[in-house]
């Protein structure tokens, strides 16, 4: 053995290597026996599965146009990212667009844009844009609440997301004056930096999760009391990613600090139901809404990926005739999706933000609830231009999602379910996370938010409005087909939106029920 090491101790470097290579091939053709290509193609075939696992970073960096990357290409992920930074996020030359493309959007600008009166909140304040309904008004709950932020953090749960992720949001989300949507995994000690919150359960009830597995009213009532940064409560009827299919999160990703907070075994995967058990009917959805709304005295909504309508149809008769159900809606685009999905679902299962939207609002108008309720929307809305097209349609608050993870420091690596995420966001290996710097991070996802809102305003006031809830179906046009080449949205999904009661910034500032402000100092 001696001799073996003091000869090993005499070989050149490249020798090492040869061996290190042997041993592969010998591994790879007659040990392994899973890979083909590998067995076929000793050493080489790893270079091939290795390629493959890059495949989406050199995409979307060196093969991919500007405007070709899905789900969201260089340009877009280029502007949340300088957005967050506060950098220079402008384009020179003009636009690279194809203006005449398939569903492209047009925001039509006044001939005279709207100007700020002398002690406008916006002169001193070119952030301030809070929503200009109050969740609860209509239903008369004890704790009505105005969103202080039109954008927000749309439904990410811990376990799904990291700590660090989760912590850097909410204290970004406190910084700006928004809300931050807990997802279906519970309130987690990261929740609890001071941010606006609106908890929001599954089918799986953790947070607020008897030991049967069933909803508990008791759980909830102590939560509330407990937590008085919860503002709002909402029930997940489905999402855009998966709807009719219930949560998923890897066993990978359970760790025992999740295990506890969400009432599951470590290491094991969490499977929601597909189905509530709390309710089986619309008429038992809108008896638990006003149970909830009572026991807790907080606004109360319902989110849902759009697909038939006849349900929608029940629960909006049911609430024309009772005056009772939810406080908002949030409608979730097919479009969507943080987390693990099936691709047959991802793909295939639920109308787009759009077409789905469309169809709720038009469903409700018809009713005359649109004043009753708080339209959320959530969808790839991300963007000023896109935004506007959604206030336009009806929309009174936009949720994010992979937006703001991106704007926290996610690079589309596409792997949020494996537990492998490079940027630390979508994982809970305490390595990778331990690459955010929360505190920094928290300001970037402020910094996107704000300039978010600046660049609404701007368009807003071109469009000669105060306040984006002014924007109607014909403010905005679409590029259809060649036969039809560009409408309005108003002609596109046969509807106007109704009018939103608005008063001014300053009545909105001045309100008593809106949400918690960043802090100036």
């Amino acid at each position: 053995m001696n001799e073996l090491l003091e000869t090993l101790g005499y070989l050149p470097w490249w020798a090492y290597l040869l061996i290190f290579l042997a041993l592969v091939a010998f591994w790879d053709i007659f040990i392994q026996r899973k890979h083909t290509i590998k067995h076929n193609f000793p050493i080489v075939g790893h270079l091939r599965y290795w390629l493959e696992s890059i495949g989406p970073e050199m995409r979307q960096y060196f093969v991919a146009n500007n405007r070709e990357e899905l789900p969201f290409n260089r340009i877009e992920r280029g502007w949340i990212y300088a957005s967050a930074k506060n950098e220079n996020n402008y384009e020179g030359f003009g636009t690279d667009r194809d203006i005449y493309a398939h569903q492209h959007l047009f925001v039509k600008n006044a001939m005279l844009a709207y100007q700020l009166p002398a002690g406008h909140p916006n002169t001193t304040d070119p952030y301030f844009l809070p929503c200009a309904k109050v969740m609860g008004a209509y239903h008369k709950r004890k704790k009505p609440f105005r969103p202080a932020s039109i954008i927000n953090v749309s439904a990410m749960s811990f376990g799904s997301l990291s700590a660090a992720a989760v912590e850097a949001m909410n204290n970004g989300v406190l910084k700006s004056g928004a809300y931050h949507n807990t997802g279906e995994g519970g309130l987690s000690p990261y929740h609890k930096k001071g941010g606006d919150v609106i908890f929001h359960f599954g089918t799986g009830y953790f947070g607020v999760r008897s030991e049967d597995g069933n909803f508990s009213m008791e759980k909830m009532k102590k939560l509330t009391a407990e937590n008085p940064q919860i503002k709002a409560i909402e029930i997940k009827l489905s999402q855009g990613a998966k709807p009719g299919k219930g949560g998923v999160l890897p066993g990978a990703k359970i760790t025992p600090e999740i295990a506890e907070i969400r009432g599951v075994q470590v290491g094991k995967d969490v499977l929601s139901p597909s189905t509530h058990k709390a309710f089986n009917t619309i008429e038992e959805l809108v008896v638990l809404i006003e149970e909830i709304a009572n026991e807790t005295g907080l606004p109360v909504g319902i989110k849902g990926a759009i697909g038939k309508l006849s349900q929608w149809e029940e629960l909006a008769d049911l609430m024309k005739k009772t005056g009772k159900g939810p406080d908002f809606i949030t409608v979730d685009g097919g479009e969507g999706g943080t987390g693990a999905a099936p691709p047959s679902f991802a793909d295939h299962v639920s109308l787009p933000f759009s077409y789905g939207f469309t169809a709720i609002y038009r469903l409700f108008q018809e009713r005359g609830l649109t004043q009753h309720i708080v339209f959320i929307g959530s969808g790839k809305l991300g963007f000023p231009a896109k935004a506007a097209m959604a206030f336009a349609m009806g929309v009174d608050v936009i949720n994010v999602a992979r937006e703001a993870m991106m704007s926290i420091g996610c690079i589309q690596a596409q792997v949020c379910h494996t537990n492998r995420c490079p940027a630390g966001v979508a994982t809970q290996s305490k390595w990778l996370q331990s690459g955010i710097n929360v505190p920094l991070k928290s300001d970037r996802l402020a910094q996107y938010f704000k300039t978010f809102r600046k660049e609404l305003l701007e368009i807003t006031h071109a469009a000669g409005y105060e306040h984006p809830c002014q924007f109607n179906m014909e403010d905005v046009q679409v590029n259809v087909d060649d036969d039809y080449l560009s409408s309005d949205l108003r002609r596109v999904y046969r509807y106007q939106k109704d009018l939103v009661p608005f008063n001014g910034m300053a009545s909105l500032k001045s309100c008593e029920y809106l949400g918690t402000m960043p802090n100036k100092s």
